[in-house]
């Protein structure tokens, strides 16, 4: 009896744990613009999420069954963003402030692969120089590591752009490589 009731554990948070995981990764491909994938995967999401919410609720009286449920879940979000940050998905805008003005950031970022924009800035102590750096999510940590060995005390600010019109981003980034250092 207590093994089939541990089979039974097993199977159950299994199988949260696979539906959250799809659940996440459906509910990223459609914000990222993926429709037809993301519908595809949520129709594989819900088979699986009825096969184990039915278990649950044909087995309601084990408590048991309820806290694999809900530790499937808590898991599930852990794994399904795990699996996003793989899968990398989009780009990364990268607004860097660099006290260095006279180092030749942006074209060593530029020699890299990065595509990069930069001005003339003033902050509190004086002149810095702004860089806007676009890269392929993919990229992001392997810029932020050249970044840091280029200039340890950059200030670093990093979001995800929504939507990307004209200029030489929208024609080059798609097709161009970071170099391996």
């Amino acid at each position: 009896m207590l093994g089939n009731s541990l089979v039974m554990v097993a199977i159950i948070l299994i199988i949260n744990i696979v539906y959250v995981s799809f659940f996440t990764i459906r509910m990223i491909l459609t914000l990222k613009g993926y429709r037809y994938i993301a519908a595809f995967l949520s129709m594989i999401e819900i088979v699986i999420y009825v096969v184990g919410l039915g278990l649950v609720l044909d087995n309601l009286n084990q408590i048991q069954n309820v806290i694999a449920y809900a530790v499937g879940y808590g898991i599930g979000v852990i794994v399904g963003t795990k699996i996003e940050e793989k899968m990398a998905l989009g780009y990364i805008t990268v607004h860097v402030i660099t006290k260095e003005y006279d180092k030749d950031l942006p074209t060593q970022l530029r020699n890299a692969g990065y595509g990069v924009t930069s001005w003339a800035a003033q902050g509190l102590e004086g002149d810095r120089m702004a860089l806007q750096v676009l890269t392929s999510r993919k990229f992001e940590l392997k810029l932020y590591q050249t970044i840091k060995e280029l200039d340890p005390k950059a200030f670093i600010i990093a979001y995800e752009p929504k939507a990307i019109y004209g200029g030489f981003w929208v024609k080059a980034i798609k097709g161009r490589k970071v170099k391996e250092s």
